[in-house]
């Protein structure tokens, strides 16, 4: 898909200045609202592609065992999206409706005030809730500006309903971390 970029045309009604002290400047529109020219516009990150998408589920530890076509029906269902520094993702106790995936940033995991772990580009967060439909046993809170790729509950759900080897993958996968958990020397 082509990159669309918005075309900025000055005010028909002429060149109106937007500071009084230079009558030279004219007012540039989108859609009829006034858009100011900054030497430094903010840009807006691409989102990522079906196929981009598709590699970061590949890279995590989940999914690993999934192929290409299983990849891509979990890719088609995922949507990005961006947190603030200090944002809580998920909230210890209530019930999940996503599973994410970290694209950019860091999140930190904690239970009754314990930190549990700092996740990175490529850790996951939310399978149990969206798995099992209880509560959530930790929060999650964005440590940096993070994005993360998403999958809701009810799409999760029904990929895993249409694709044996997909849900398979992710079985493999849960009792994978499980294991770790219940493996890690305690203190």
């Amino acid at each position: 898909m082509p990159l669309i970029v918005p075309r900025l045309e000055p005010e028909r009604s002429a060149f109106r200045p937007h500071n009084p002290d230079s009558p030279h400047n004219p007012v540039l529109t989108r859609g009829g609202s006034p858009v100011s020219i900054h030497p430094n516009p903010v840009e807006e990150p691409m989102p990522l592609s079906a196929g981009r998408r598709s590699d970061l589920l590949a890279a995590c530890q989940l999914f690993r065992g999934i192929g290409a076509e299983g990849l891509a029906t979990l890719a088609n269902v995922t949507t990005e999206v961006s947190f603030p520094a200090g944002h809580v993702i998920a909230r210890q106790g209530e019930i999940g409706t996503g599973f994410f995936v970290v694209v950019d940033g860091a999140v930190r995991v904690v239970r009754d005030g314990s930190v549990l772990a700092h996740l990175g580009p490529g850790d996951f967060f939310g399978e149990l809730s969206v798995l099992d439909g209880r509560p959530r046993n930790a929060m999650v809170s964005a440590e940096s500006a993070t994005t993360c790729v998403a999958i809701a509950s009810w799409d999760f759900e029904a990929a895993l309903l249409a694709n044996p080897a997909v849900t398979l993958a992710i079985l493999r996968g849960v009792a994978t971390r499980l294991r770790e958990a219940t493996d890690a020397p305690r203190h």
